[in-house]
């Protein structure tokens, strides 16, 4: 038997004029807005995401997200007034990523944020797509009414279904209404985690084992509130064989942070780029940070020397709520807008887990393309049997397809030449009436075979297909 591979199932299936069912990503559809594909760009602070990274990602069809932490850095003004920078940052990146694309874009605030509820009256000022609201529970306080009149939704972030549970049963309670997504994020992502230090390489904290629990915890809100609330799963996706194998396990679309910030679009200085490029497995390691939490970084000079004595810095204002920059040996937003601009002796880079994979910086086109190909060739590896069966019945009726094919052509020509001759009544009817009958062939070995095809994309699950 003949190994097929997707490329050379695509090419038969094409030389028989069928047209295949999508191996492609699906979409993604929050409240009332779709993305083409089911991408999620994640949202990275301190003007790594802004609006080159966010518009691109959106132009080629996913969501692009605008990170609102830090964004006042980019303004000359922040250390007069770093309140005042960061409302002004973000209204101008939202306004030039709108003015670069018509596609979905969204901003990450961070709940933990002294400027939180600032930020999030900017985004719905601005009319963004989206708000995803993590590093705390976005539940108190919120204009939920606002946020609807504008059409933004809304799309926490979770580590957890208890998280999950508890955002959704209280939203019911106060707002008598629900969030409209949610993202659930592993313990292999980058930036500051949601899981304790010593969880970190438990299985019971995995994405894989998280994100069934979550789809379950989210199944009666979709049920009492009528509305498809999308699960997205990130942190360590980072091929398109990752976004499927974790869509099999309920996920409907993927958040990644990382594979973006290594492209030529992301907002961060080359040398931002070409540290993820230049690290090992080894350099990855997970630091605390000096907000509290734990976070996963590229592990350089400036964090080794930073554990040993405390860098001079004057703290430019109280941006984060849980922030003890009075016990810290530096303060992070100024270490990472230091990286950020590609000062990475007075700087560090925040990555995810499968950072050292990353072999070249590219476009976010090209990125997306890769995705795209890995995920079709992983649903095609999966459900290789089936699609193997399918493909040995289109080879066996290529032959008859052809000869066919090739008789309905002179069928034609000679059909139209006894017309050009002159009235042959009996020539005229015998050339129509095996054209019909060849015609009808045609369709019927077409119809066979997308027959089978549908059969193995039936209900949205390949494997029971039967043949």
């Amino acid at each position: 038997m003949k190994e097929w591979t997707f490329e050379n199932f695509q090419k038969l299936i094409a030389s028989l004029k069928i047209k295949l069912p999508s191996f492609d990503l699906p979409k993604l559809t929050i409240g009332n807005k779709t993305a083409p594909i089911a991408i999620v760009q994640g949202g990275m602070g301190v003007g790594i995401s802004l609006s080159s990274l966010s518009s691109a990602v959106a132009n080629q069809g996913g969501i692009g997200i605008i990170a609102a932490n830090g964004i006042g850095m980019i303004e000359p003004d922040y250390f007069k007034d770093g309140r005042a920078a960061n409302i002004k940052g973000l209204r101008s990146e939202i306004r030039k990523a709108k003015a670069q694309s018509a596609g979905i874009i969204g901003v990450n605030i961070m709940v933990a944020l002294e400027d939180f509820q600032e930020l999030l009256k900017t985004a719905i000022e601005e009319k963004v797509d989206a708000v995803f609201l993590g590093a705390g529970l976005p539940i108190k306080n919120l204009p939920v009414a606002q946020l609807r009149e504008a059409g933004v939704q809304v799309v926490p972030i979770v580590s957890s279904a208890r998280a999950t549970n508890l955002i959704f049963s209280m939203w019911k309670r106060i707002y008598h209404d629900v969030p409209d997504a949610v993202v659930v994020e592993g313990p292999k992502a980058g930036g500051h985690l949601g899981v304790a230090q010593a969880d970190l390489e438990d299985d019971a904290f995995s994405l894989e084992t998280v994100v069934p629990q979550v789809k379950e915890a989210l199944a009666p809100y979709v049920e009492e509130f009528g509305k498809p609330i999308p699960l997205i799963a990130g942190g360590g996706i980072f091929t398109g064989e990752d976004i499927y194998k974790i869509m099999k396990l309920g996920a409907d679309g993927v958040q990644m942070g990382t594979r973006f910030a290594a492209t030529d679009e992301c907002d961060a200085d080359i040398r931002f780029k070409e540290a993820i490029v230049a690290c090992s497995q080894e350099d990855i390691g997970i630091i605390k940070s000096p907000v509290g939490l734990p976070g996963r970084a590229i592990i350089n000079d400036f964090l080794t020397s930073t554990t040993e004595r405390k860098r001079n810095f004057s703290c430019p204002w109280q941006c984060l709520a849980g922030c003890q920059a009075e016990e810290s040996n530096y303060c992070i937003s100024m270490a990472l807008n230091n990286a950020r601009k590609g000062n990475l002796k007075s700087g560090f880079v925040f990555v995810g887990s499968n950072a050292h994979r990353v072999s070249a910086i590219t476009s976010v086109g090209e990125l997306i393309h890769e995705l795209r190909q890995e995920y079709a060739a992983a649903l095609f590896a999966d459900k290789k049997t089936i699609f193997t069966e399918v493909a040995e019945l289109a080879a066996r009726l290529k032959h008859e397809y052809k000869v066919t094919e090739q008789r309905a052509r002179e069928l034609k020509d000679s059909y139209l030449q006894a017309l050009a001759n002159g009235p042959i009544p009996d020539t005229i009817a015998s050339a129509k009436a095996e054209l019909k009958v060849v015609n009808a062939r045609l369709s019927h070995i077409q119809h066979a075979i997308t027959e089978k095809l549908s059969e193995v994309f039936q209900d949205g699950s390949q494997q029971t297909a039967n043949f």
